[in-house]
């Protein structure tokens, strides 16, 4: 009898409780941003030592340091706790001849067919899920719902399996399945303007008109020029004559001789800045009495061009001065951001701008400041975000170490950036 009391009185405690916050808990809708994977004010996650407190109104993710303080700026009270513990994938047992050697890829993409692949997880998690009130930190487990009126455990159920199941917000920026060989049709396409000059283009043999070079080349399908790309940053590479012939003249598009084939080529809209499609391409030829069905590749193309570069860019004996004996540092300008293996440009930007002295006084000094004046929604603030950023930094003139998920967010618009263009 005295077990079924105290236990009927913890019911009713909870029961008035989640009566209390019951009007503040919302069901998230198909627009809402969920932010169940990192902190809006720091870099704490699911996986940090005090797991992630999810409002259950705003949705918005905070670690245990700053839930406290969210809740005296706005007054939420009720919060979804995540906490997951990671450990090693258990070995199938089918496996054991081992993984099959990875193909060369083919294509410039990310998950795809012929792609780079996307590493597999090599981790699972288990997750353990709670409602916590503030300020008390009552805490009712996922489970513990049972007993409660119908109206109230129906409402909060609706509310946590839909924060559970919908896709974060940082979910929704990764790169799950990305194809750089995706071309739109150029818009000149359909009306390039071809000069009756009479030029025709013998099937090999190829030479810049305005200099010696005899590989990356380029025909320009106004006038029928041929002329070397763009030099590359280290001086080697054409010597810009196609894209000086296109300021000149302002004629369009250029293919690349040595990548016909009867499957098409390599077309480039200077105009539009990007590599095109061109589905009169064999007409646009065939005007300079080039017959596409009797060409073959003698080039390389741009997507293998850009396979190579960024493979080797990706090299970790190279990003990681493998088999170099290197002494650790740490202090003031010593301390840099991880590589991730292409974001070493935007990493060097964010270095040099904490280095700033004004810098440092806008977004370092006045942590406080920005987060009690951060908006209703500090993930998409710039000076909130700096402040994220710069809350990991232990010395005024150094970055520390960024966590893969926002050094990611970060350096996604330079994957696979055309780091040497040839056109």
């Amino acid at each position: 009898p005295w077990v079924a009391s105290e236990r009927a009185a913890v019911m009713a405690e909870l029961s008035e409780a989640l009566l209390s916050v019951l009007p503040s808990i919302r069901v998230p809708k198909a627009g809402d941003r969920v932010h169940k994977d990192e902190c809006a004010f720091s870099f704490d996650t699911p996986e940090s030592d005090g797991g992630l407190y999810i409002c259950m109104n705003t949705f918005l993710g905070f670690g245990k340091q700053y839930v406290d303080k969210y809740y005296e700026k706005t007054g939420q009270r009720v919060y979804l706790h995540l906490k997951r513990t990671r450990k090693l994938k258990e070995e199938d047992a089918n496996s054991s001849a081992g993984d099959p050697p990875r193909k060369k890829p083919t294509r410039l993409a990310i998950g795809v067919e012929g792609g780079f692949d996307i590493p597999e997880e090599k981790y699972e998690y288990d997750e353990h899920v709670k409602i916590v009130i503030l300020p008390e930190y009552l805490d009712i487990p996922r489970d513990g719902l049972e007993g409660l009126l119908d109206m109230v455990k129906d409402r909060i159920s609706s509310a946590v399996e839909a924060i559970l199941t919908a896709d974060s917000a940082s979910r929704k920026q990764e790169v799950q399945a990305w194809d750089g060989e995706v071309r739109r049709v150029s818009r000149h396409a359909f009306s390039l303007q071809q000069l009756q000059n009479g030029v025709r283009i013998p099937p090999c043999g190829w030479k810049c008109t305005k200099c010696d070079m005899r590989e990356n080349l380029w025909l320009n399908m106004t006038d029928g020029s041929i002329l070397c790309g763009r030099r590359y940053f280290d001086g080697s590479g054409g010597n810009n004559h196609a894209v000086e012939h296109y300021r000149e003249t302002g004629y369009p598009l250029a293919v690349k001789l040595g990548t016909i084939t009867p499957d098409g080529a390599d077309v480039y809209s200077y105009d539009e800045d990007d590599m095109v499609l061109d589905p009169n391409l064999a007409e646009h030829l065939a005007h300079f009495g080039i017959d596409m069905l009797k060409m073959q590749k003698t080039d390389k193309t741009m997507t293998e061009l850009e396979i190579d570069m960024n493979q080797r860019i990706g090299e970790w004996e190279l990003i990681q001065e493998s088999g170099v004996q290197l002494k650790p540092l740490y202090g003031p300008g010593y301390t840099g951001i991880r590589n991730l293996g292409n974001s070493c440009y935007l990493n060097s930007v964010v270095q040099v701008l904490f280095s700033i002295p004004d810098f440092q006084r806008k977004y370092v000094d006045k942590l406080e400041k920005i987060f009690r004046n951060a908006p209703a929604d500090p993930t998409q603030d710039f000076s909130t975000q700096v402040y994220v950023v710069a809350s990991l930094c232990p010395y005024p003139l150094s970055v520390c170490d960024l966590c893969s998920p926002i050094a990611s967010f970060l350096s996604q618009s330079y994957l696979w950036g055309k780091i040497f263009q040839q056109f």
